[in-house]
Parts: C-alpha cells; sequence; structure tokens
C-alpha cells in the first residue's frame, strides 16, 4: 500500500463518501479502487469487507489496526491455523467485531485462501483472472449510478462460496472488488480516479 498522504478535506470533486472523516478520506484517496497485488492486503479487505456486514465503514476503519494485530497482520497461512483458544480469545476482544459467524469466518476464509493459492500460485493471480488483469474502470457520473452488484460480483461471489469462503455474497463481494481496485468507482469528478485506474 502507498506512503501517501490524504488530501485535505473538501477537495473539489471527491467522492462525498469520503468526506465525512480524516480517515475515511486518507481511505479514500490513497488506498479504494487502487489495484492491489498483495494476498495479504486482498485477505485483510476481504475480512473487513465481511464484518462490515449491517455495521458502517468508519466503524471498520477505526478497528482496522486491531484487526491487524489479532489476525496475525492478515498472514492467511496463520490464521487458517487458529483453534478454538484463539476464536475464544477473538471474541472477547473489544476491538473487533466480535460475532462469532464473522470471527470463524474470517479462519475459515483464511484455509480456503491459503488452498486458492495452492491451486494458483497466488490469490492475485486468481482474482485477477477474472477481469483478464485489467481494472474494470466504471467511474459512474453520479453516486445514483453505483451498483450495489454486478454480474462479476454475482460470478466471483458464487465461486468463492463453491471453494469454501464465507462472507461473500455478491454485495460483499463488489465492495470487496472496489477495494482493492478490480473495480474502479471513483466518481467521473473525483480527482482520485485517474490515479487508481492506473
Amino acid at each position: 500500500m502507498s506512503a501517501r498522504q490524504a488530501a485535505p478535506a473538501g477537495v473539489t470533486g471527491r467522492c462525498a463518501w469520503a468526506e465525512s472523516s480524516d480517515a475515511m478520506r486518507a481511505y479514500h484517496d490513497v488506498e479504494w479502487g487502487v489495484p492491489s497485488h498483495d494476498d495479504r492486503h486482498h485477505f485483510e479487505m476481504l475480512t473487513l469487507e465481511g464484518a462490515q456486514a449491517g455495521l458502517s465503514w468508519s466503524t471498520i476503519l477505526n478497528k482496522r489496526h486491531r484487526y491487524r494485530e489479532v489476525f496475525a497482520g492478515f498472514d492467511p497461512a496463520v490464521v487458517a491455523g487458529y483453534g478454538e483458544d484463539e476464536i475464544a480469545a477473538l471474541l472477547e476482544d473489544p476491538g473487533i467485531v466480535r460475532n462469532r459467524l464473522k470471527v470463524r469466518g474470517t479462519v475459515t476464509n483464511a484455509a480456503a485462501l491459503v488452498a486458492v493459492v495452492d491451486e494458483f500460485g497466488t490469490f492475485d493471480a486468481y482474482l485477477w483472472a477474472w477481469v483478464d488483469g485489467r481494472p474494470v474502470d466504471s467511474r459512474p457520473a453520479t453516486p445514483a449510478e453505483l451498483p450495489a452488484s454486478t454480474g462479476l460480483s454475482d460470478r466471483l461471489g458464487k465461486d468463492l462460496k463453491r471453494r469454501g469462503f464465507t462472507f461473500v455474497g455478491t454485495t460483499i463481494t463488489y465492495s470487496f472488488l472496489q477495494s482493492v481496485g478490480v473495480v474502479n468507482d471513483h466518481l467521473a469528478t473525483c480527482p482520485f480516479g485517474d490515479r487508481a485506474a492506473r
């Protein structure tokens, strides 16, 4: 991930959802929609998008640091080995979302991701093959044009579920695709969209 800093508040044309806090601006300006090819980052975003279900993204961003700590820097090989003792400790940790299904789902997803790596060499190779290695650059004109899901997220979510992943419904999967830059949904007016598409 880039060490670049977020631009100041009130940048003309920035996607409006990002203006609610410094953390949201930083996430939007530096990371959201930027193509990622790092398997740990993929696992992190898959975990955080699943954790968000029913919650706000700002809530999850505020817990992100603790997630990194308790899930071994999002090393899927380590998390896949978590047993009942680790899960019990996680369910007592106020720094993360203490939902039993979400916590267990993270461990399940780690094991599923390791299996994908065994088959494809990297999760990155598996993921980007869905778009022939090129980001889907939609750049909608208005927020109303932003979809909650697409045919791509339908197909990928189903395949992930077939491979043993959880919390990969089409809406969560689409948010994941946006977060790792497989899809660039910065508004056409947003100055960060062109950078993300590179």
